[in-house]
């Protein structure tokens, strides 16, 4: 990793943490709902053509192991994990190389691709967010009887819920497929979407979940698949995609809000990104970075998944130059600044 410029001081971040470590207030685990923001390789056994499992995927990861994170390296739970005094990455439920031993201090159900909206997950064919939620009913079950009753169920309690989807819903499906166009206006949708979000919080409470760390929209587009389609307004960020996802997060904070008092015994936190990212995007050299524009791979401007590999003769030398990985996705630096920002809040909160 190359010299970081963080928006915090990272001796405050290092201070935080060792508080936290010395008051034995961390949590007992980390476990993961949402996208390719978030997803850790569960998509690796799925048929989708939404994988990464594959070189030069993962080429920064411990190993240079294409894990089937959508990154070089290391993706935002990861970071999360680690500064919470866990173990530094989070397995995929589904990959058959962990056992619940592994899943017993954090665990991912996330799939790239999907969204609150079922019919996002279909337009890939990846896993939906109800059935993820069934992922955890079997986790749980398996913690059980792992590690007993009394104990899995405090673990259950007192875990961390990283949720962090949303774009997909907008970018992959709303302004792709019309169906959703057809009918809903832009409000409605997002309207649709807390909706939905509110199920899928109230499903995690039934189920156990106190802790609740909730991602925003970050800039979406402002990433290079977006601005390499705006021809018109000379490839930079598509200003109407951006406004969205301001507007959906002042709506989100708005129902963390709610929630938190709605749901006796819930601490659910608004995470929202899109500061953080959009300054990361807008004045690179700040964080140490020299291309916001392109990504790293290939051509940098509409390749990911299968688009993105070993052979391409344009991927460029070192990542930790540029904010995105492929055209969709941050590369691991961008995604520890992220995590490093957050983590201001994150660790008094749930320390």
């Amino acid at each position: 990793m190359g010299s970081f410029h963080f928006l915090v001081n990272p001796l405050l971040v290092i201070l935080i943490f060792t508080l936290a470590s010395k008051t034995g207030a961390k949590v007992p685990a980390i476990i993961v709902f949402g996208d390719s923001s978030v997803d850790s390789g569960n998509n690796n056994v799925v048929k989708t053509v939404l994988k990464s499992n594959f070189r030069p995927y993962g080429r920064d990861f411990v190993g240079g192991q294409a894990t089937g994170r959508f990154s070089n390296g290391r993706v935002p739970p990861d970071f999360i994990s680690e500064a919470f005094g866990l173990k530094s990455t989070i397995p995929a439920y589904l990959d058959p190389g962990y056992t619940i031993a592994d899943f017993a201090t954090g665990v991912c159900f996330a799939s790239a691709g999907t969204g609150f909206d079922n019919s996002t997950s279909d337009v890939l064919n990846v896993i939906p967010l109800w059935r993820e939620v069934e992922f955890f009913k079997d986790y749980q079950n398996k913690l059980r009887a792992y590690m007993g009753n009394e104990k899995a169920n405090e673990v259950i309690r007192e875990a961390l819920y990283l949720v962090s989807l949303g774009t997909n819903d907008f970018l992959e499906n709303y302004y792709t497929i019309p169906r959703r166009r057809l009918q809903f206006t832009i409000q409605q949708y997002e309207d649709f979407l807390l909706e939905l979000a509110g199920k899928f919080i109230g499903e995690l409470y039934g189920l156990g979940a106190r802790k609740i760390s909730f991602t925003g929209l970050p800039p979406m587009g402002c990433l290079p698949l977006e601005r390499a389609t705006n021809v018109m307004g000379n490839f930079g960020c598509v200003e109407k995609y951006n406004a969205v996802a301001l507007e959906f997060n002042r709506k989100l904070e708005g129902f963390v809000g709610a929630l938190n008092m709605q749901l006796p015994g819930l601490t659910m936190l608004f995470a929202n990104p899109f500061p953080i990212f959009y300054q990361i995007i807008s004045q690179p050299y700040l964080y140490g970075f020299e291309v916001a524009g392109k990504a790293c791979c290939a051509t940098g401007t509409f390749e990911m998944s299968y688009l993105c590999n070993q052979e391409n003769p344009f991927t460029c030398m070192d990542a930790n130059k540029y904010v995105f990985w492929d055209a969709f996705h941050p590369t691991q630096k961008t995604n520890q600044i992220i995590v490093n920002d957050l983590l201001r809040i994150l660790l008094p909160m749930f320390r």
